[in-house]
C-alpha cells in the first residue's frame, strides 16, 4: 500500500470549520493503512485477547445462577441476602463501565485490559474460597466492577484496530461472545458437578472464573496498544510501531512519518482541541447529546427488556420439567445446567444472524427492526399464557414467541447498542461514551432485576410480558427519534456532521 505523505507543522495547517485544524497528511494516512489494512491472524488474536470482558461476563453471570441453589443451602443464605448477592454483578458493572472507559480514554486502552483481568482473577478467586455471605456479595459486585471495566475498553479498542470493512462483523462477534461463555459455562459446570457431588460444589465454578480471567491477563500482556489512541494523545512513534504489528509496511516508512509528526495530536472531533478534557462533560454538550441520547436510551430500555424475559425463561424451564423434580440440590443444577444451555444456543444463533445482518443492512436498521421482533415475540407470549390451559398447554406458541424474542435481540439491539457507542464519539471520548452507555444500561438491568419481580407478584406474568413488548417498542421509537446515519462511515468520518 503507498499513500502520499507530507510534512507539515500542527501550527500551519489550514483551519477546518469550528476552528480545528486540518488533519496531518502523515495522520491520514496511517488511519487509511489501518482502515483498509487486509484482514490478518493479528487482527484475528487481537479480537479474540479483546472477548475476555464479554465471554467472562456470559460465563460469570451463569456460574452465579448454577451456585445460587447451593449457596442458599451451605451458607443459609436469607432472602434478603439472595437478592443482593444475584444483583452485585450487574450493580457492579455499572462502577466498572463508568470507571473504565474514563480511565481508558486517559492511560490506554491496554492498561485497563490488564487491570479488569487481574481484579476479575483476584475476585473470582477469592469467592470460591469465601466463608460469609457478605464477604461473597462484595467480591461478586467486584467481579462486576472487572467486567464492567472491560466492556467500554473492549467496544473502544476492536473499533479502532480492526479493519473498517471488518469492523461492523467483528464488533458483533465480541458481544457474541457473552453467549459462548455461557454455553462454556455450561459444559465446565456439568463436568465440574460430575467431579465435585458435594453442596460445596459451587467453589469449583468460581474457582474456573478464575482461571478463564487468568489466562486472559497473561495472554493480553501481549496485545498491542491501539495506534488510534496513540495518535490521539500524540504518541505517534508508538502509534507506527503498533501499526506495524497490524499492517505489513515498511517500517523506514513508519518511522519517517512517525518523525515528521512529532508530538502533534490526531483530532478529528465536534469540537475543538480546547475541549477534549471536559470528559463526561462533553457527552452533554450540544455537538454530542443526540449522539449520547441515541447510545443510552435504546440499551436502558433493552437491558430492562432482556432481564424481563430472564425471568420469564425461568418460568419456562420450571413449566416445561427441564429443571428436573428430584429433591437432589446437585441433580437440580445440573438439570439446570443443561436447560439453559439449550436455551442459550438461541442466543448465539441470534448473534450470528447479526454478524450478517448488521453490516449489511446498517446499526440503526437492524436496532429498529430487533426492538419489534422482541415486541412482537413478547405479545406471542403474552397470547400462550391468556389462552385456555395456559402456556404449559401452548408450548409450540411459547417457543415460537421466545425463540423470536431472542433472535431479534440479538441480531438487533443486544449488538447495535454495544457497537453503536464506540464509533459515534471521537478517539479522544469513545471509552468515556462507551462506557457511560454501558452504565446506563446496567442501571437498566438493576432496575429490571428488582421491580420485576415484584410486579410479576403483584399483577401476574401477563402484565410483565405486556410491559416489556412496550418497553421494545419505545426502545424502537427512541432508536427512531434519535437515529444517526452510520451505515459504512469510518470512525473519523462519523465525526462529520450526520443527520436522520
Amino acid at each position: 500500500m503507498t499513500a502520499t505523505v507530507f510534512a507539515a507543522d500542527e501550527k500551519s495547517l489550514p483551519a477546518r470549520d469550528g476552528g480545528n485544524p486540518a488533519v496531518h497528511p502523515d495522520h491520514a494516512a496511517l488511519i487509511e493503512m489501518l482502515d483498509h489494512a487486509p484482514l490478518r491472524l493479528p487482527h484475528l488474536l487481537a479480537w479474540l485477547l479483546s472477548t475476555g470482558g464479554t465471554l467472562s461476563d456470559g460465563l460469570s453471570v451463569f456460574m452465579l445462577g448454577l451456585a445460587m441453589p447451593l449457596l442458599i443451602q451451605s451458607m443459609h443464605l436469607s432472602p434478603f441476602e439472595t437478592g443482593l448477592l444475584g444483583a452485585a454483578l450487574v450493580a457492579g458493572a455499572i462502577l466498572g463501565a463508568s470507571a473504565g472507559g474514563r480511565l481508558a480514554d486517559r492511560f490506554g486502552r491496554k492498561p485497563v485490559f490488564l487491570l479488569d483481568m487481574a481484579l476479575l482473577a483476584c475476585a473470582a478467586g477469592l469467592s470460591s474460597i469465601a466463608w460469609d455471605p457478605w464477604m461473597l456479595i462484595i467480591l461478586q459486585a467486584t467481579v462486576g466492577i472487572a467486567i464492567g471495566m472491560d466492556f467500554p475498553v473492549s467496544s473502544s479498542y476492536v473499533a479502532e484496530c480492526m479493519p473498517h470493512r471488518a469492523r461492523g462483523r467483528l464488533m458483533v462477534a465480541t458481544i457474541a461472545a457473552q453467549s459462548v461463555g455461557m454455553l462454556l459455562a455450561a459444559v465446565i459446570a456439568i463436568g465440574l458437578l460430575h467431579l465435585d457431588v458435594s453442596m460445596d460444589a459451587w467453589r469449583l465454578l468460581f474457582t474456573s472464573e478464575a482461571v478463564l480471567a487468568g489466562l486472559f491477563l497473561v495472554a493480553r500482556m501481549h496485545l498491542p496498544e491501539s495506534p488510534r489512541w496513540l495518535m490521539a494523545h500524540g504518541r505517534n512513534r508508538e502509534a507506527a510501531h503498533m501499526l506495524e504489528r497490524f499492517v505489513p509496511l515498511d517500517r523506514r516508512l513508519l518511522e519517517e512519518m512517525a518523525a515528521r509528526l512529532g508530538n502533534t495530536i490526531h483530532h478529528v472531533a465536534k469540537v475543538g482541541r480546547q475541549a477534549r478534557r471536559m470528559g463526561y462533560l462533553l457527552l452533554f454538550s450540544p455537538a454530542y447529546l443526540r449522539r449520547t441520547l441515541l447510545s443510552t436510551v435504546p440499551w436502558f430500555l433493552m437491558d430492562i427488556a432482556t432481564y424481563g424475559v430472564g425471568m420469564f425463561t425461568a418460568i419456562l424451564l420450571a413449566s416445561l420439567h427441564f429443571t428436573g423434580d428430584s429433591g437432589d440440590s446437585i441433580a437440580h443444577v445440573q438439570s439446570l445446567a443443561g436447560g439453559s444451555g439449550f436455551i442459550d444456543l438461541f442466543l448465539l444463533l441470534g448473534f450470528l444472524l447479526g454478524l450478517w445482518a448488521v453490516p449489511r443492512f446498517g446499526r440503526i436498521p437492524m436496532q429498529m427492526m430487533g426492538f419489534l421482533g422482541m415486541s412482537i415475540g413478547m405479545g406471542i407470549l403474552y397470547l400462550a399464557t391468556v389462552l385456555t390451559g395456559g402456556a404449559g398447554a401452548h408450548i409450540p406458541l411459547v417457543f415460537l414467541g421466545f425463540i423470536l424474542f431472542n433472535l431479534s435481540m440479538n441480531a438487533g439491539p443486544n449488538s447495535t447498542t454495544y457497537i453503536l457507542p464506540a464509533e459515534l464519539f471521537p478517539t479522544q471520548l469513545r471509552a468515556t461514551g462507551a462506557g457511560f452507555a454501558a452504565a446506563t444500561a446496567k442501571a437498566g438491568a438493576t432496575l429490571g432485576v428488582f421491580a420485576l419481580p415484584a410486579i410479576k407478584a403483584e399483577a401476574g406474568v401477563g402484565t410483565v410480558l405486556l410491559m416489556m413488548a412496550g418497553i421494545s417498542l419505545a426502545g424502537l421509537a427512541s432508536t427512531w427519534a434519535f437515529r444517526i446515519r452510520m451505515h459504512e462511515r469510518t470512525l473519523e468520518q462519523a465525526q462529520s456532521e450526520a443527520l436522520p
